[in-house]
């Protein structure tokens, strides 16, 4: 559940802090002198593991930066594309995402080989307005590309703009998937 660990109106069984690995908690400090919501300390008392996402080197950073702060088990994982068939490499791309860090879903796609002639970064969350969407559909026609975006970003745009666009798939894959499974399995 996306943005729901503060939301004390749901139940919840187990509950995760998920971070990324290369920003971390950023300076520490809560909105609005930070990217925080609430301080780490009084949240880690709450959850039930960390879910740190990069890759390794990142990962180590994290672990630096923030690792004698977190008592409870950190989880490493990274978003792999999956493969889904698209030819990401030879064709031209205007990207377009309202997510907490976009420049990494435009960084994924790069990544892939795409020629992003526009990458688009909107707030998180954005609602996506008829005038949004009629500037990202001009400025593909005038670019002659494809419209792509994330998946979450996807499931928010109105039904008759989803088949003009072609989304990234990623899936979260964990270093310590076995640990990930017992604590799953011992909610049921």
């Amino acid at each position: 559940l996306d943005d729901g660990f503060q939301d004390s109106t749901i139940f919840k069984k187990l509950s995760f802090i998920v971070v990324d690995a290369e920003k971390g908690f950023g300076n520490g400090l809560c909105i609005p002198a930070g990217p925080l919501r609430e301080p780490v300390n009084k949240a880690i008392r709450r959850a039930d593991a960390v879910i740190s996402i990069g890759p390794q080197n990142q990962q180590l950073n994290f672990q630096k930066n923030w690792g004698t702060s977190i008592v409870e088990p950190i989880i490493k994982g990274q978003l792999i594309p999956l493969e889904t068939g698209q030819n990401w490499t030879g064709e031209t791309f205007v990207a377009f995402a309202g997510i907490g860090h976009p420049e990494k879903f435009f960084s994924s796609l790069k990544s892939l080989g795409a020629k992003c002639v526009h990458c688009e970064a909107l707030s998180d969350h954005q609602k996506y307005s008829r005038s949004i969407i009629r500037r990202l559909e001009r400025f593909a026609a005038i670019k002659n590309a494809h419209l792509v975006t994330t998946e979450k970003d996807a499931v928010r745009l109105p039904k008759y703009f989803r088949d003009k666009i072609i989304t990234l798939p990623v899936r979260l894959r964990f270093d310590c998937y076995n640990f990930v499974k017992q604590l799953l399995e011992s909610i049921v």
